[in-house]
């Protein structure tokens, strides 16, 4: 199955950046958000699932108002390239990480969803995106972080690698 390529104007092929944040702008809650740098101006996401292909985790560190800062990125393939950002100690990644430890196939859609927690935390549910079910991980916080993103980015090689050799393309 081939895709057709859309002419005409379109966004670049640029990622888009998903932050992790419970927050509330003008009277309505959110769980993540663009941020337009330009204009140092947050953009609330109102949908609080994405739903595309795993194709990568990537570990940032940076600055912010003087303190190192360690970022998970969650690249998710779908009908644009998304980023999905959050800090490395945050329970949304702790529970991203848990349950993508379970996914045996990334080569399939997931949907990431983003989970309301009480104050301003936020957790995150991982479903297969074609039967909706919910992958369920068990709660451990003294799991080996850094071995867990290990061993998810060794699955997700496999399993681009899997249609390589069989011949399938991924199409996004």
């Amino acid at each position: 199955m081939v895709t057709e390529m859309k002419l005409g104007l379109c966004n670049p092929p640029e990622p888009i950046y998903l932050h992790v944040k419970s927050g509330e702008l003008n009277g309505e809650s959110y769980l993540w958000y663009n941020y337009d740098i330009n204009n140092d101006q947050t953009i609330p996401v109102h949908k609080t699932g994405l739903t595309g292909y795993i194709s990568e985790l990537k570990l940032k560190s940076g600055e912010f108002k003087g303190n190192v800062n360690n970022k998970l990125h969650i690249v998710v393939r779908a009908d644009e390239i998304y980023v999905v950002r959050t800090g490395i100690e945050t329970n949304f990644a702790k529970t991203f990480l848990l349950a993508a430890s379970c996914v045996q196939d990334f080569s399939k859609p997931l949907i990431i969803a983003a989970i309301a927690g009480k104050e301003n935390v936020v957790f995150c549910n991982l479903y297969d995106a074609a039967t909706k079910t919910r992958i369920r991980s068990e709660w451990n916080r003294d799991a080996d972080w850094l071995a867990i993103i290990d061993s998810v980015q060794t699955k997700l090689q496999t399993s681009q690698n899997s249609h390589i050799v069989s011949g399938e393309p991924i199409l996004f």
